[in-house]
Order: C-alpha cells, then structure tokens, then sequence
C-alpha cells in the first residue's frame, strides 16, 4: 500500500464462490472475512486459502453463536489457532477468544434477539476490538442504534456486507488506512485501532440488499432449520462434537 492509499475491507461475508469472488473484486475489495454458519475451522481455513490471491485476501473466521438457541449472541472471532464450538457461555468463549490472542467483532448489536446488546459490550469492553455500526439486513433505525452504541462506548467501528446472498458482496465495507496482506494484518489493524472508515451504499442497490437478505434471515431463522442444523447433537460446530477433544463438554448447552 503507497501513501493515502487505503485497504478496503468487507469485514464479514457468509458465502464464498466464483461470484462472490467476481464481485468483491468488481467493488474495488482488497480482501474480504469468510465466516460461514455451523460449519468448523480448518474446513473455513482451506476454503479462504483456496479463493484467496494476489488480487483479494480471504480471512477465514468464526461468528461463533454463544448461548441456547432462545438466548444467542453472536460474536465474530478472527485470528483464531484453534476451533472454538457453538452454543457455549458467552463468558467461555470471550475467555477463549482471549486466551488465543484473536480479534473480535460484535456484528449486528441489538438485532433480532441474537446479538451483543449495551450489556455485553461494556462488560466486554477489554475484549472486543470493534463495532459493527452498518450492515445492509439493518434496517435505518438499527444502523442508528449500533452507530450510538459504538460512539457512547467509543469503540472503533466496521461495517459489512453481511452477505448469505452473493449479491450482497460489496454493498459496505471498512476501508483501514494501513496495509493488510494477511490475517495476522487484518488481526493487528483491529486489535491496534488502525484509523478506516466506514463505507456503504445507500441507494436504490443498498434498498434490494436489505429485502434479500431480510428475506433470507426469515428462512434461516425458522425451527425447522434450527433444529436440523444442530439440534441433533451431531453437527461440526456443536460443542460435543469429537473434534473438540471433549473440552467444552462441561459447559455444552446442547
């Protein structure tokens, strides 16, 4: 990166493909954060490294869900060297976010009954690095809320596509005024407050983003999905699961 230039950033995408690749590229991307639903760390790892190239940088990560289902929170972990289960105590996988040295990002704050809320970002103050103050599922009056909360916290903020509709790639973005040519870059710029912006669309492009995606969370979110992803026990992120070594067994909450 030369002088003035900034690094433009898409801080959390669900999907990963040739399109989403196209796409991000397109929107003038540097790199984009990979964090699936439900499914395990290396899995995530050698997905980003196989899109990853000289022309975008894939980070893999983690929105781990934290809590029961009735009670989730949702907290994005980049940086991490060892696979962190869903639906633990949020308080175990902060401590385990910390104890592995990674970034952390509260997306979404207050949406839907599945995110950090006023509470848990004070009480998590030394821990998380950033607030998400724009994704495109918001609606305005979200987008305002997370912005107050991440001013009257003074957390620095970042911004997303949030995307789980390839469509959606390059709708926002964070654009950080340093270089970044690696995860531990990307770790090192949020843990460090490098200086960025926040950037989004907010026309008529920005408007077809929020309603497909809003029409894609009311499909995630129904019972049936739920309890076919991972209620069963079975699944790669459920925290009895035999690739987690048995060690959050004690604090499982399925």
């Amino acid at each position: 990166m030369s002088d003035g230039e900034e690094v433009r950033v898409d801080c959390h995408v669900k999907v990963l493909n040739d399109d989403v690749v196209e796409r991000a590229t397109r929107a003038g991307l540097d790199a984009i954060v990979y964090a699936p639903h439900f499914t395990r760390l290396p899995e995530i790892r050698e997905r980003a490294a196989a899109y990853s190239s000289d022309d975008l940088l894939v980070v893999p990560a983690r929105e781990v869900f934290t809590g029961s289902w009735r009670d989730r929170k949702h907290v994005l972990a980049i940086g991490l060297e060892e696979p962190v289960p869903d639906f633990i105590p949020l308080e175990v996988a902060m401590a385990e976010f910390d104890r592995q040295g990674a970034a952390v990002l509260a997306p979404h704050p207050e949406f839907a009954t599945v995110s950090l809320g006023e509470p848990e970002l004070r009480t998590y103050a030394e821990t998380i690095d950033a607030v998400e103050i724009f994704n495109p599922k918001h609606l305005p009056s979200h987008n305002r809320r997370a912005r107050e909360l991440c001013d009257m916290l003074s957390y620095p903020p970042f911004a997303s596509s949030y995307a789980h509709l390839p469509s959606s790639v390059g709708v926002a973005y964070t654009a950080f005024e340093t270089s970044i040519d690696s995860e531990a870059d990307l770790v090192d710029a949020l843990e460090n407050r490098v200086a960025r912006r926040v950037i989004h669309d907010n026309g008529p492009r920005r408007i077809r983003t929020t309603a497909g995606e809003l029409a894609h969370l009311c499909y995630e979110n129904t019972w049936k999905k739920a309890d076919r992803l991972f209620l069963s026990g079975i699944e790669p992120t459920h925290p009895g699961h035999i690739a987690y070594d048995g060690r959050f067994d004690d604090v499982a909450l399925y």
